[in-house]
């Protein structure tokens, strides 16, 4: 199993390793595909080994926004570790991967079998919902190149420096117009800090980026190093 893969597998204990292995499925997971969907069981929970989802929270059809992202780092389907195996949310692909999957049932027995599987999983939780908040903070108080800055700093450390996005997921991610996602690029094109071509971004200056994104990032990765990385 490529446990190396996933940061939440890697520092995880042998013995915690082993109650989830012969439950993991190893999956290929397609660009738009979802994981679940809003107010439906959540079937299964996703370990990470490469690609990008995003969880989106709806207000209605026409009022969707990104809260939270996850890659190599973690997991999808968090409110099954919190005993809730539904979701007004939904999460679907936005890069293609891999991932170990595990059926939810057998997941939350394992919980319930292991402390310690348990207080790593849910001190993940806790650095998921400082994301969220940071998510909501950039949203109401930063600008739009800030928050693209942010939010592209955060994809270059699950993917790398060129990530297959596009105009339309940007403005998903950013809650804004194609337009004004299309002006905050040229912004940070003109200062050097990215190349974008059709339907991808490549981060040109990353130290750049982070004096851009002015202290919108770095409170979840920092909660993730300490927490989960030093655990």
């Amino acid at each position: 199993m490529p446990y190396q893969q996933n940061g939440l597998l890697a520092v995880m204990s042998g013995e915690d390793r082993a109650i989830l292995t012969p439950f993991f499925e190893l999956v290929q997971l397609k660009v738009g595909q979802h994981l679940f969907d809003t107010y439906e069981p959540i079937e299964h929970v996703y370990f990470f080994l490469s690609g990008l989802s995003s969880e989106i929270a709806v207000a209605n059809e026409m009022n969707r926004v990104e809260v939270g992202c996850v890659g190599k780092e973690g997991l999808s389907g968090h409110p099954v570790l919190l005993g809730v195996e539904r979701s007004p949310h939904y999460s679907f692909m936005q890069v293609a991967g891999e991932a170990l999957r595990i059926r939810t049932p057998d997941l939350q027995k394992a919980m319930d079998d292991s402390s310690t599987l348990r207080k790593l999983l849910l001190r993940y939780v806790h650095v998921f919902m400082i994301q969220i908040a940071s998510s909501a903070v950039s949203d109401a108080r930063f600008t739009i190149e800030q928050r693209l800055a942010r939010w592209l700093l955060m994809t270059q450390d699950r993917v790398g420096d060129r990530m297959p996005l596009t105009h339309e997921f940007l403005s998903l991610m950013l809650a804004v117009r194609r337009s004004r996602v299309t002006d905050a690029i040229h912004v940070l094109e003109g200062e050097h800090l990215i190349k974008a071509e059709r339907g991808a971004t490549t981060v040109l200056d990353r130290a750049g980026l982070l004096k851009k994104a002015a202290g919108s990032y770095g409170k979840p990765e920092r909660e993730y190093e300490d927490l989960i990385k030093a655990a």
